[in-house]
C-alpha cells in the first residue's frame, strides 16, 4: 500500500487545486468524527482523504475504467448522472491505484455521495465527513457539522432530504441507494 505522502502526492498531481483542497478537508473531519464515535481515526483519515480520487476523471474513461478495467456494470442512474460515478470508480482505484485492500474503506468510498441501506458506521462517516467538511458553505453547513457530531443518523437524515429535495428541484434522477439509506434510518 501507498504510504500518506505518496496518496497526498499523487492525489495533488492528480486532482485540481480546489478538489485537493476539499479531500485534504473530508479527510480532517472524517478523522475527527471518527474519534467521536469511536471507530479507527487513521483509517477514516485515508478514507477521506481519497474518497474524490476519481472525481475529475473525464465520464468517458470513467465508464470505459468501470466496464473494462473494472468489470463492472453501470447501472442506470450513474449513466444518467455522472457525477455519481466516481464514488464506485474511486472504491476500486483505491484498491488498484494505492493498494488499499480494506472492505470498509472501499464500501464507505463506493457509497460517499449515494448513501445505501443499513451503512456502517464507517461509511456514515466518510458520507457526513465529506458532506460538512470545512471548506462547504452552504445554507445550512454550519448547523448540519454541529448535527453530525450529536447524532450521525439524524444528520444523514437532513442531509438526504437536503440532496433530494434539490434534486427534484432540478428535475434530476435520485439513485435508489439515496432512497434505501433515508428509508432503513427512519
Amino acid at each position: 500500500m501507498m504510504n500518506i505522502n505518496e496518496i497526498k502526492e499523487y492525489l495533488q498531481k492528480s486532482l485540481s487545486q480546489k478538489r485537493y483542497v476539499h479531500s485534504l478537508g473530508v479527510a480532517e473531519e472524517a478523522q475527527k468524527l471518527a474519534v467521536r464515535y469511536g471507530v479507527d481515526s487513521d483509517k477514516a483519515y485515508l478514507a477521506g482523504l481519497v474518497h474524490d480520487c476519481a472525481k475529475e476523471i473525464p465520464y468517458d474513461t470513467a465508464i470505459d475504467l468501470m466496464q473494462n478495467k473494472y468489470n463492472e456494470e453501470v447501472d442506470f442512474v450513474c449513466k444518467k448522472m455522472p457525477r455519481l460515478l466516481h464514488g464506485p470508480l474511486g472504491a476500486y482505484m483505491a484498491k488498484s491505484e494505492f493498494g488499499i485492500d480494506d472492505e470498509e474503506i472501499f464500501d464507505a468510498i463506493k457509497y460517499h455521495t449515494t448513501g445505501k441501506a443499513d451503512m456502517s458506521l464507517f461509511t456514515k462517516i466518510i458520507y457526513m465527513a465529506d458532506f460538512v467538511e470545512p471548506n462547504r458553505t452552504y445554507k445550512d453547513a454550519k448547523m448540519l457539522r454541529e448535527m453530525t457530531y450529536e447524532n450521525i443518523d439524524a444528520a444523514i437524515i437532513y442531509g438526504i432530504d437536503f440532496t433530494i429535495h434539490k434534486l427534484v428541484e432540478d428535475g434530476e434522477l435520485i439513485h435508489p441507494d439515496t432512497v434505501l439509506c433515508r428509508n432503513s434510518l427512519v
